[in-house]
């Protein structure tokens, strides 16, 4: 049986996430642009500017860009033993929306998507809420 609060087995699942995400990218990469651009250097300009393949990096980048919060906010709600109640379900906000955001942009379905960020937001503030 797993012991862990329901914020900290939402952090270990947000890695295969976040490796999700990942190789989803660079799968769109390489089709684009080759196994030999995958496997060189990629020096220069040479980023791939396909639809699918700069979506995917948009959507690894903003993944990116609140998954330090979440890693953050999960470890001091679990630290501080103020796990449960809002942080858990902010935690599963945020893990959730960020689950539904990502195909949505690779999609390009707009403001459903809009919405899956605002969620993924508010997740993060009641994580907070919760430490504070």
């Amino acid at each position: 049986m797993n012991d862990l609060p329901i914020e900290l087995t939402l952090l270990g699942w947000s890695v295969v996430l976040l490796t999700i995400a990942i190789l989803l990218q660079g799968q769109f990469a390489t089709k684009e642009r080759g196994t030999q651009w995958n496997a060189g250097p990629r020096d220069g300009d040479n980023a791939p500017k396909g639809v699918m393949a700069g979506r995917a990096q948009r959507a690894l980048d903003n993944l990116k860009e609140s998954y330090p919060a979440f890693i953050g906010l999960a470890l001091a709600l679990a630290v501080s033993g103020r796990t449960g109640g809002l942080g858990a379900t902010g935690a599963i906000l945020w893990f959730v929306a960020r689950i539904i955001y990502h195909p949505l942009y690779l999609f390009g379905v707009p403001y459903l998507r809009s919405m899956a960020w605002i969620v993924s937001m508010l997740g993060l503030l009641l994580m907070l809420i919760r430490l504070l």
